[in-house]
């Protein structure tokens, strides 16, 4: 268990487990600090996505979570879940983890109830963080802290952890009572500013396949989009152009791409004004290695990885997380 320092490795479950971003971080974290980490389970409601997950590792992407019994899952140390931002239903009264019945989240609740892991880290939009003027937040803590847990997050910003993307995300970080001393989490530090952001040259590619292009005519409007809507040093518009540094003429100016979005317009973002990111762009800007097998079609691999997590903020995390636990 995570509370043996003599331990050298960690079982985990990847719920809503999407295209392995929270994989990718964690395994890479514990490799780091010479620790063994195994996905012992991992579900997903999207066909796409489990088949792209079970490419690259292997493991077999179970279906809905809301279906699934707790106890039937594995014993495991630590649970990851980037749930789903879904409305509570009864948010304002305050009743803590019975505020949580009826959304998703409430199965990260039933899951830590039932096999009490050592650890969790949970991941959702900043936004979260102000909803409701700030009750879902207090809602969800409230829960969490009701099983039994030191409960900790804060938000986190990928350009942080060496990726051209604004992306902010809210993390929770959390651990059974009986592991943390009374000072909570005495001596974990989040991280910030792991590593100086990548330049755009190192994610784009500059000579990519014609079918990325788009025509003259969403060029212009796009092009029109962005002249109406930036500001100052900032992006105020839904589409925004950005530049390949290699390219004679052209510095960006931004120097990072709008956060990558399921079913947005952000996913469509153009390069030099002239076409779509390719998919192994879209998994760079998430810090998925190159090495990622690609298995589904273009409209897939842009909505998979608007919803993934960037895999690094997730192992930096994981990293003190770890540290913490003395692993």
């Amino acid at each position: 268990m995570p509370n043996d320092t003599s331990c050298s490795s960690i079982n985990f479950i990847d719920l809503f487990c999407g295209i392995g971003g929270f994989h990718l971080g964690v395994t890479s974290a514990a490799s780091a600090l010479k620790l063994n980490a195994e996905c012992v389970w991992a579900c997903d409601i999207d066909r796409w996505a489990k088949e792209t997950y079970h490419a690259n590792f292997g493991v077999e992407v179970q279906d809905d979570i809301t279906k699934i019994e707790a106890q039937d899952i594995p014993d495991h140390d630590l649970l990851c879940a980037g749930f789903p931002c879904q409305a509570f239903s009864v948010f304002g009264k305050m009743q803590g983890f019975a505020d949580t019945r009826g959304t998703l989240f409430f199965d990260i609740a039933r899951v830590l109830e039932a096999k009490r892991p050592a650890m969790f880290i949970l991941e959702n939009v900043k936004q979260l963080m102000t909803h409701h003027q700030g009750k879902t937040i207090s809602v969800i803590l409230e829960a969490l802290k009701s099983l039994d847990y030191t409960v900790e997050f804060r938000a986190l910003d990928a350009r942080d952890f060496g990726l051209p993307q604004k992306r902010e995300r809210v993390i929770f970080i959390g651990r059974r009572n009986d592991l943390a001393p009374e000072t909570g989490f005495a001596d974990f530090r989040w991280p910030e500013y792991i590593v100086p952001m990548k330049p755009l040259s190192e994610i784009l590619t500059a000579d990519v396949a014609e079918k990325y292009y788009t025509s003259d005519r969403i060029r212009e409007s796009r092009k029109a989009n962005v002249k109406a809507n930036v500001k100052g040093n900032g992006v105020n518009g839904s589409a925004p152009l950005i530049y390949h540094e290699n390219k004679s003429g052209h510095v960006s100016a931004y120097p990072f791409a709008c956060a990558l979005r399921s079913g947005s317009s952000h996913n469509y973002l153009l390069v030099n004004g002239e076409r779509r990111l390719t998919e192994r762009e879209l998994l760079r800007l998430q810090g998925f290695p190159d090495s990622y097998e690609i298995t589904s079609s273009y409209t897939q691999a842009r909505r998979q990885t608007g919803n993934a997590v960037p895999a690094p903020m997730i192992e930096a995390v994981a990293k003190e997380l770890f540290r913490e636990l003395r692993l």
